[in-house]
């Protein structure tokens, strides 16, 4: 097993492997482009290629537009179609119950921005299980019974996020659960720009290196897709990237970009990493940082996932027939 400290951590399964995934047997991908949004589709068909990556088997649905980070209005609603059409796929692949129950976890801590998306999203997500408790004849074909919670995190709650949400499925019983997370990127270009979707479930906490028990098939009884946004990148990971983009800038501009660098030019980028996250020790092991437009991104980006859920597992989007008993 490769030392952690040559490691770039990454929640990504495109940048595992140092993005080298097409030479690995076991693995099979595929890249198209959608309305200007680009779809990274993997799986990992075996237990083998599911170590080498440290993923877990499994189909991983990735979309990439970095225009979000420019707030480019039409582009965030393209994204939310193609989000809600590779959603809908999904769920489909995973339940041929088109009225599957689902129920959506918020993962995450609402006070700290860059890990709040999971209790934005259920914010904004349309539940509908308390509608169908009360009027169980007027149930609609193109509905589902949706529930959702953002259960907090340990810290604040002293429960596991696992134990909380094994007793709400062995309560409210769902077909399947939909979690909503933060993740780390070990790519600059890619925080605020990706959302990805899997059906292997998930670990809390893995984005920041806190891995809590999973939520998987295999701990609450039932399928479980992951959703979730790079929101943080480590100091480490920042530095790396800054001295390769300086190594090939002084490479094209500079004769002498040897001297320049020193002894770091002959390093490969997984020496160069080892190197920084040991300078960066003394400060408390290594940073998380996130764009100073954070409170923004995660509103829009939050807002964004909802709908394209919403419209993902409700045909009829807002348009709800029992609507007309709430007023």
């Amino acid at each position: 097993m490769i030392n952690d400290l040559y490691e770039t951590h990454t929640d990504l399964a495109l940048e595992a492997n140092n993005g080298d995934l097409q030479s690995l047997p076991g693995i099979e991908s595929s890249v198209s482009e959608e309305q200007g949004i680009k779809i990274t589709k993997i799986k990992v068909v075996d237990e083998q290629a599911a170590r080498k990556i440290g993923k877990q088997k499994g189909t991983y649905v990735t979309l990439e537009a970095p225009g979000l980070r420019q707030k480019d209005a039409k582009l965030m609603e393209r994204t939310r179609t193609v989000f809600a059409e590779q959603l809908r796929e999904m769920i489909r692949s995973v339940s041929e119950d088109r009225l599957a129950k689902v129920l959506v976890i918020g993962l995450g801590n609402d006070r700290v921005t860059p890990d709040a998306l999971g209790p934005i999203v259920v914010e904004h997500t349309l539940v509908t299980r308390h509608y169908f408790e009360w009027m169980q004849s007027e149930r609609d074909s193109d509905l589902r019974v949706v529930s959702a919670i953002a259960p907090g995190v340990l810290g604040t709650t002293g429960i596991e996020t696992g134990e909380i949400v094994r007793g709400i499925c062995e309560h409210v019983k769902p077909d399947m659960v939909i979690a909503i997370d933060s993740l780390a990127s070990r790519s600059l270009e890619r925080v605020h720009t990706t959302i990805q979707m899997a059906d292997t479930g998930i670990q809390p906490g893995s984005g920041i290196g806190n891995k809590r028990k999973a939520l998987n098939r295999e701990t609450l009884g039932v399928p479980v897709i992951a959703v979730g946004v790079p929101t943080v990148v480590f100091a480490s990971t920042i530095v790396n990237n800054c001295m390769e983009m300086m190594k090939r800038h002084f490479q094209r501009n500079a004769q002498n970009s040897k001297q320049l660098l020193g002894s770091l030019h002959e390093l490969a980028q997984e020496e160069r990493l080892a190197v920084f996250k040991e300078v960066l020790q003394p400060l408390g092991n290594d940073l998380l940082v996130t764009p100073k437009d954070i409170d923004q991104f995660m509103s829009d980006i939050g807002q964004l996932i909802a709908d394209g859920m919403n419209d993902a597992l409700h045909e009829q989007g807002d348009e709800l027939p029992f609507t007309k008993y709430l007023n």
